[in-house]
């Protein structure tokens, strides 16, 4: 079948532009063969990442029909397929067979497909992703771990920096503080790494301003482009959950996020991100220099159109708060 391949291409600090390449395939090849035919038989200035093409190495990540993912492990036919769904849940039709491709989000284009990933390796950078110096210091044997305690790293282990949810994060749109889920998915890894003995000065450093987990949105694009299923969310969770447990306070801003998300879930089914950030970082208007500290990014998250000017509640908010309200009923009597 043919299919065209709609190239988002792009110079370094000039306006990216549509190239298009029909393209004689079958439904099984995948993204990445298709954009090697077209460098190979059509235009030898393309220019993208690639490297070991069996999904492991995370090079040739790129944003293809709107989402990020990796080139070799998409093909031709499951693509196809998702966009026919698409539009016959929109009602909209398009006789022709189109595969768009642009470069991640987040990160300034260098040319065409290939992204300057110097702040994604910079953010890592940031959450210290190594063992402690003196947890390594063991002169006369390996350090030997439990198979539970192995168990622990397993999930995050999996990550290969690939940079799918980094591109995705709406919170990294909008906050270039906030290092990104890749980075804090890498910090679980060590919080929960039984050789390190750096742990209290981990959490101390995520649990600072929006820089670290309480910069996340929660908006699951991170959890749901992740090819090795790393669940940066669920890791951010996780961390969040080690630095309540280390808070004895009552009334610090970890603590108020964990309550404040509880009530407004409870009142509208989700969460009106307006009021979160007020209640949370303002400390209910009693904190003006938390307040004073959202308006640059209120401001930004207006600029990207993040920021919601309206609020509904989600359907079965009834059913979410009875379901809120009788774990909490049951922890009390606990």
């Amino acid at each position: 079948m043919e299919v065209i391949f709609k190239i988002i291409r792009q110079q370094q600090n000039s306006a990216p532009v549509v190239q298009t390449y029909p393209l004689e395939v079958e439904p099984g090849n995948t993204i990445l063969d298709c954009l090697n035919r077209i460098k190979w038989e059509q235009d030898g200035t393309l220019a993208f990442r690639k490297n070991c093409r069996n999904t492991i190495c995370g090079s040739c990540a790129m944003r293809i029909n709107g989402r990020s993912a990796l080139a070799c492990k998409e093909n031709v036919g499951s693509e196809i397929a998702r966009l026919q769904q698409i539009q016959s849940l929109t009602n909209t039709a398009n006789p022709h067979l189109e595969i768009t491709v642009a470069p991640l989000g987040n990160m300034p284009v260098i040319k065409d497909l290939v992204v300057d990933m110097s702040s994604f390796w910079d953010n890592l950078e940031g959450v210290t992703p190594y063992i402690s110096t003196a947890a390594r210091q063991i002169p006369e044997r390996e350090f030997l771990q439990t198979p539970q305690e192995r168990s622990l790293l397993d999930q995050t282990g999996n990550c290969i920096m690939c940079g799918a949810c980094y591109s995705e994060c709406n919170a990294r749109e909008v906050n270039p503080d906030f290092v990104g889920p890749h980075a804090l998915a890498k910090a679980y890894r060590m919080v929960a790494d039984s050789r390190d003995s750096t742990t209290e000065n981990r959490l101390e450093n995520y649990n600072e301003g929006t820089k670290g987990v309480w910069g996340c949105t929660r908006c699951l694009y991170c959890d749901s482009v992740c090819p090795m299923e790393v669940a940066p969310l669920e890791q951010i969770t996780k961390i969040k959950q080690e630095i309540l447990s280390h808070k004895q306070k009552a009334d610090t801003r970890s603590i108020r996020h964990r309550k404040v998300l509880v009530e407004l879930v409870k009142e509208g089914g989700w969460i009106d991100e307006r009021q979160f950030g007020l209640q949370v970082v303002g400390n209910y208007f009693r904190d003006l220099r938390g307040l004073l500290s959202l308006a640059p990014l209120g401001l930004r998250m207006i600029a990207k159109g993040k920021f919601p000017l309206s609020f509904e509640p989600s359907e079965g908010t009834e059913q979410v708060r009875s379901l809120i309200e009788a774990v909490q009923q049951t922890k009390s009597e606990v």
